[in-house]
């Protein structure tokens, strides 16, 4: 950690040290609401995902505008967030060990907890610690509907673990868990169509084999930003769990959008000070590899058409600068950075802005929960 603060409340920010992490709180504010106006009005629930902000203040700002509670991707950040106050957390992902079992356990204890299977072993896991402690806890059943990572692929299969966590005392069988992680970037609307059109069809088999042997499947959760109004006007999903909405990030901005697609707006930067301009086309900022994930591509360069981030390293981004550029020692810029969620994980802070201000420091205080 920093030995003193990028920025204190009420600077300018031209005042902000940098690299810092920045949120533009106007357009964070108008996309948090256009998606849970948008999902409200289809009758789908709304559970955010905090991987992509890991920030507590964020999730409960998002529960009070409507969502239901949020999604966490380790048990570990999921604490940091019932320490926070919220009370409904599903845990999409697979928690395996005795550690990992226990701890979500006393989660449970304290606030409504899911967690995702897709092995028997799993189930029997949760199954025999959730007895010995009397602790309920909600369990949804993967699928693997066409990203090939997690899930279950037969439906056979299914069935019979669906049966599994049914047969257990404290285990509350909820339904589904449908993602498909990489269609949210294809970058074609088309693609996108087909992609979720077909993870609704493996869906709606499960569902229709579960429900066959008496087994009611309450809900069927997935999606994300770059489908998430596909899976809610499905009349399948009835929850969404979409988390780099609320920020923006270039790899997402590199979709085509389609009509029936919200409108987000980049909330997210982080701002960058030139420290050397060694050449008349190259300038080099202090925001590298610490500063900005470039795993889904560099970042760019925020409304200047005379500088391109051309690549990073540990301290240090190059900047190809055009002829007519007027960028000059000192100078900052702001940087769309290329994937959102590891990016917010290099900071203890977010820094808020309203308009040229400094109007609050929001701890990302899930920061390194990676348990």
């Amino acid at each position: 950690m920093a030995p003193w603060k990028a920025a204190r409340v009420g600077d300018h920010i031209d005042q902000i040290d940098t690299p810092a992490l920045v949120l533009d709180l106007d357009a964070f504010e108008r996309n948090m609401k256009r998606l849970q106006d948008a999902v409200s009005s289809a009758g789908v629930r709304l559970r955010p995902h905090a991987k992509s902000h890991k920030c507590p203040e964020i999730a409960l700002r998002q529960i009070r505008l409507g969502a239901v509670g949020i999604c966490c991707q380790k048990v570990s950040e999921a604490a940091v967030f019932v320490d926070a106050g919220v009370s409904d957390i599903l845990i999409t992902n697979q928690v395996v060990g005795e550690k990992k079992v226990a701890h979500a356990l006393d989660l449970a204890a304290r606030a409504r907890i899911g967690v995702l299977v897709d092995h028997e072993d799993q189930i029997s896991a949760f199954a025999r610690a959730s007895a010995e402690r009397q602790v309920s806890i909600d369990v949804y059943l993967e699928i693997d509907v066409g990203m090939g990572r997690c899930g279950v692929v037969s439906i056979e299969r299914a069935v019979a673990m669906a049966q599994q966590i049914n047969d257990a005392p404290y285990l509350n069988f909820m339904g589904l868990q449908c993602y498909h992680g990489s269609a949210q970037h294809y970058r074609l609307p088309e693609e996108r169509q087909q992609a979720i059109a077909a993870v609704c069809a493996k869906a709606a088999a499960a569902k229709a084999a579960i429900e066959g042997v008496g087994i009611r499947v309450e809900r069927i959760s997935g999606a994300g930003t770059g489908s998430v109004m596909l899976e809610s006007h499905s009349k399948l999903f009835n929850e969404v769990q979409a988390g780099s909405y609320i920020l923006m990030d270039r790899d997402y901005a590199t979709n085509q959008r389609d009509p029936g697609d919200l409108p987000f707006e980049h909330a997210l930067f982080v701002k960058t000070a030139v420290l050397s301009h060694p050449t008349a086309n190259r300038a080099v900022v202090d925001a590298g590899l610490k500063a900005s994930s470039v795993d889904s591509g560099m970042p760019v360069v925020w409304q200047r058409t005379d500088a391109k981030y051309l690549k990073a390293s540990d301290e240090h981004g190059v900047l190809e600068l055009t002829p007519d550029s007027t960028l000059k020692l000192g100078d900052y810029v702001m940087l769309v950075p290329g994937h959102c969620d590891p990016t917010v994980n290099l900071y203890d802070e977010l820094i808020t802005i309203r308009g040229d201000r400094v109007e609050a420091i929001w701890p990302v205080a899930a920061r390194g929960a990676l348990l």
